[in-house]
């Protein structure tokens, strides 16, 4: 049955195109091109609605797209929909004249048109432009889909990105929201002095995270190299040479698995100031995500997915250690061994196929009994050494790092560190990730004898933070998916 409905769905939408295609050609026999030029818009129409009483009897100029025709003989009522929303335009023959009036109704859904007219208000109340002149600037040569109208169908608002704009406004709402997040991150660093750097996309090693990356090759070079997965040992080799703070908004990709918080490819910031510490960290962070919101949503009262969220500051800070503890009652620096990680993630009815590291475990213990408790903005600091390579020691207790992570909604949001800036610690900690990867962990951290070099000329007391944007983006819109904020996602191609 609904092989059948696609198929005549096919076939219907298959001749309106060659309705249009026809009527393209009969523009172009009359000397119209249906592909026009430019158009010195005036207003958008949001401006013109937002503007009330003010706006009424004043001339303006729009240009947009043809959402809805109602023709009734000698008049007729239309949409245009912009980049701001949609407005009613009014068109009658005695101002247009015979043919421009025949013409403007046998527009199709979905040309794009500018329009010239006066604003009033119908009897009915809707603020209206007459239209004193138009012009086709492109003809549609095919059919918006059927229901486009708030256009719901995952799987083509994903792939047809274009089709979910025009027919959503609460996406294009979304997108907007992306821009102006993006830009008042970079507004609250460049006011505190930090200078935004490019990295390269491209290198030989995968460094600074623990994931798997997507290889490629250099031809010219004959040079296997991969696509960066983290950007931050470059940038401490800034801070290295003597660029104090730093940050940079960018790509990174890594191969793993796709789900509503995962995409393949996703846009970090990272951020390093020279003769800070973790403490540093957490007050940036806590400025940095109560500024935006506000820019971005004018409120700290956010509801993400009917939870209200309170970004209002001071956020909690809880030990890992004591959150596992207080979760599960085990006491994780009694576990000191592989074999006892093992032991204790079975005790708990935890998964251990593919984990069989004492930090793997923890990893997964933290998964599955902590994070989706953290719903309210929480820092759980206090990270083991084994799952934290780049971070440095605890003063009071060396099995333990000066880093956190921080949680809203139970989803890793940032993740900071008094960065490591003993070359001599650094190398054994490679040398463990090394092990790790010889053991099977494909995510383990690479060896990176380069950015060792920099360490040895000398690092400051350093500390970093890294903020996965996409998340931020996707709490400040309400959106469930990562997919909803990024504009052309990774799909899996149709075989059409």
């Amino acid at each position: 049955m609904e092989e059948n409905q696609e198929r005549a769905d096919h076939v219907a939408r298959t001749a309106e195109m060659e309705h249009r295609l026809a009527k393209m050609k009969k523009l172009r026999e009359d000397g119209i091109d249906p592909f026009g030029r430019k158009f010195p818009q005036t207003h958008h129409a949001q401006e013109i609605l937002s503007a009330g009483e003010t706006m009424l009897g004043k001339e303006v100029k729009i240009a947009g797209r043809v959402i809805s025709m109602r023709t009734h003989g000698k008049a007729s009522f239309a949409h245009v929909s912009d980049l701001s929303g949609q407005i009613q335009i009014y068109a009658r023959v005695d101002i247009l004249g015979e043919e421009l009036y025949r013409r403007f109704t046998e527009l199709d859904l979905g040309d794009i048109v500018g329009i010239s007219g006066e604003v009033f208000r119908t009897r009915k109340g809707e603020i209206t432009i007459q239209v004193s002149a138009w012009e086709l600037l492109t003809k549609a040569l095919r059919p918006l889909p059927e229901k486009w109208h708030g256009l719901k169908d995952v799987d083509i608002r994903y792939r047809q990105r274009y089709l979910d704009l025009i027919s959503n406004q609460d996406v294009r709402e979304v997108f907007i929201k992306r821009t102006k997040t993006i830009s008042s991150i970079r507004r609250f660093l460049d006011e505190r002095n930090f200078l935004e750097v490019e990295t390269p996309t491209l290198s030989v090693i995968a460094g600074g995270g623990h994931a798997r990356p997507f290889n490629t090759h250099h031809n010219a070079l004959d040079l296997d190299l991969t696509l960066r997965i983290a950007l931050e040992l470059y940038h401490k080799r800034l801070i290295v040479g003597g660029l104090e703070r730093v940050y940079e908004i960018g790509k990174c990709f890594r191969n793993e698995g796709i789900s509503t918080k995962h995409n393949p490819e996703f846009t970090m910031l990272e951020l390093y100031q020279a003769y800070a510490d973790l403490s540093d960290m957490m007050d940036l962070a806590e400025d940095l995500f109560t500024t935006v919101a506000k820019e971005v949503t004018g409120s700290l009262q956010l509801n993400y997915q009917g939870t209200e969220i309170s970004l209002n500051t001071p956020w909690k800070r809880i030990s890992m250690i004591d959150a596992i503890k207080a979760e599960t009652s085990i006491d994780w620096l009694t576990v000191k061994t592989d074999e006892e990680a093992q032991e204790v993630g079975k005790g708990l009815g935890i998964d251990l196929k593919g984990k069989k590291t004492k930090g793997q475990i923890l990893d997964e213990i933290i998964s599955e009994f902590v994070e989706p408790k953290l719903i309210q903005p929480t820092f759980l600091t206090d990270y083991p050494v084994e799952v934290s390579p780049l971070a440095k020691k605890k003063k009071d207790n060396p099995e333990l790092t000066e880093r956190f992570e921080l949680f809203i909604y139970g989803r890793e949001m940032a993740n900071a560190f008094t960065e490591l800036n003993d070359p001599l610690d650094q190398r054994e900690r490679f040398m463990a990730q090394a092990r790790e990867k010889a053991m099977g962990n494909e995510e383990a951290m690479v060896w990176d004898e380069d950015f060792l070099i920099a360490l040895e000329q000398g690092m400051p007391p350093t500390g970093g933070m890294g903020i996965g944007v996409d998340r931020l983006i996707m709490l400040l819109t309400d959106s469930p998916s990562i997919r909803d904020v990024i504009l052309f996602p990774l799909m899996r191609p149709k075989n059409d």
